[in-house]
This record gives C-alpha cells, sequence and structure tokens, in this order.
C-alpha cells in the first residue's frame, strides 16, 4: 500500500508558477518505483504530465510535450517527496494534478511516461487554476 498525498494547488494568473509536491509514505520509497504527475479534466480526462524514475546512480525523466521546458519534475529521497515546478503557466494547464506511482515504463532505451493504467497507486489530487 503506498500512500500519497498532493499539496500547493492553487489559483495563479498566466505566466505565473506553482510547486506541487507530493509525500509518500507507507513503503520504502526507494528507486524501483516510477514516480509520475497526472493532470486531469473532465473534457480530456487523465493525462501524464511528467516521470522520474531513479536506476542505479542514473535518474531518468519524462514530460509531455504540452510541458517541456515549463515544467520540472524532482524527487528528494530523503523526503520521500515528488515535486512539480510547474512555470509559465497557461490556462490550459488547468487540471487536477495527480501523483501516481508505479514500476516504470522504459521504452526505446528511456522513460515513458506510460498511461494511468501503469499507476496503480494514486493520490488524492490537488487542483490547479491559470486563469487568463
Amino acid at each position: 500500500q503506498v500512500d500519497l498525498v498532493e499539496s500547493g494547488g492553487g489559483s495563479v494568473q498566466a505566466g505565473g508558477s506553482l510547486r506541487l509536491s507530493c509525500v509518500a509514505s507507507g513503503y520504502a520509497y526507494n528507486n524501483a518505483h516510477t514516480l509520475a504527475w497526472f493532470q486531469s479534466t473532465p473534457e480530456k480526462g487523465r493525462k501524464g504530465v511528467a516521470a522520474i524514475d531513479t536506476q542505479g546512480s542514473t535518474t531518468y525523466t519524462a514530460y509531455a510535450e504540452a510541458v517541456k521546458g515549463r515544467f520540472t519534475i524532482s524527487k528528494d529521497n530523503a523526503k520521500n517527496t515528488l515535486y512539480l515546478e510547474m512555470n509559465s503557466l497557461k490556462p490550459e494547464d488547468s487540471a487536477m494534478y495527480y501523483c501516481a506511482a508505479g514500476a516504470g515504463v522504459f521504452k526505446g532505451g528511456g522513460l515513458a511516461i506510460g498511461s494511468e493504467r501503469d499507476y496503480p497507486d494514486w493520490g488524492q489530487g490537488t487542483q490547479v487554476t491559470v486563469s487568463s
């Protein structure tokens, strides 16, 4: 059982920034898990935003095209915490953001975000609203 608790959502104007956090508890926060952020809206459903996985001394990240260069995923193993730094926010970034934990999706030698089916453990979500 993995407990994931998100925080950091809120309302900002376009061009602003937010940092989401997700604290993991209830299991060993180890390098074997891929952690990811998904966004969910009624119109578009749940889509992967970014993922991170550490294999040995190498950390892999993956991003959706829409957020590359604006969002940064990171994690602090000492704090069992996953982060999503979101800059240059756009109204289309408005969504409920969820963190998720799974076994990892590697394609072509690199990390892929995968789909929600690849992640059995989910947090409760935090709302991000970006106004124009």
